[in-house]
């Protein structure tokens, strides 16, 4: 189903009637259609009878923990989930975006910082997964010929480059944690060493498509977390 950004379902679970009232508010004022929830098994029930295309999820609730409701809406909808948390340990966010979320934003958030992750979100979800090219501005992926082209130019990857640059590019905008990218390129039995391949390989991709690996415009760190890849709506 294609998501259309404007009236799109937003479901907000959240157990501060302040957050709710602010997010639905602003939320509104964007021309989505907001759903509330104050507790986990609300939101879990909600989530199921609204089929909302976007959850806006508070890991701090009365009933559930934020995670086990993370992962029980996770076990059976694809919808993105963008979780607030007051906590602000790297193993926390690392724990959310492993356990299925798309993204989180820290409490006290801006809005318009939360509204542009929610519109990156609504768009990367409504792309075909089954798009055969992948483009960013000069940039363009070509997935079945596994061709790598910047302004027009083929740019030679090595296969464990490409591995990376094609699951960081087709969840633009996402966090895409060390974790994930090592179970993903290097399989599950990875070990700690591969942690430091992954810098090195993101690095050999910075220097090949950055025109300033330094500052790069692309793939940007998120640290001691993992990874984004920046489209033009991030």
């Amino acid at each position: 189903m294609t998501v259309n950004e404007s009236g799109a379902r937003i479901l907000i679970v959240d157990d501060e009637p302040q957050i709710r009232k602010l997010l639905k508010v602003a939320l509104q004022a964007h021309r989505y259609v907001v759903h509330e929830a104050s507790t986990g098994e609300e939101g879990i029930r909600q989530a199921s009878l609204v089929q909302p295309e976007l959850i806006v999820l508070d890991l701090g609730l009365p009933d559930l923990s934020g995670m086990e409701v993370l992962s029980r809406i996770r076990s059976w909808s694809a919808a993105p989930i963008i979780v607030l948390t007051a906590k602000d340990r790297e193993e926390d966010k690392i724990a959310a975006l492993d356990g299925g979320a798309d993204d989180y934003v820290t409490k006290p958030f801006g809005m318009g910082e939360l509204v542009a992750r929610i519109r990156v979100a609504l768009r990367h979800a409504a792309k075909s997964t089954g798009e055969p090219v992948l483009r960013f501005g000069e940039l363009s992926i070509d997935l079945a010929q596994r061709i790598v082209e910047l302004n027009g130019e083929r740019v030679k990857l090595t296969p464990t480059e490409y591995d990376l640059l094609k699951i960081l590019a087709s969840n633009a905008g996402k966090v895409v944690t060390q974790r994930q990218l090592l179970q993903q390129v290097w399989g599950e039995h990875h070990d700690e060493s591969d942690s430091h391949y992954l810098r090195i390989y993101i690095g050999h991709l910075r220097k090949k498509l950055e025109e300033d690996s330094t500052d790069p415009k692309f793939i940007v760190t998120e640290p001691g977390i993992g990874y984004r890849f920046l489209s033009r709506d991030s």
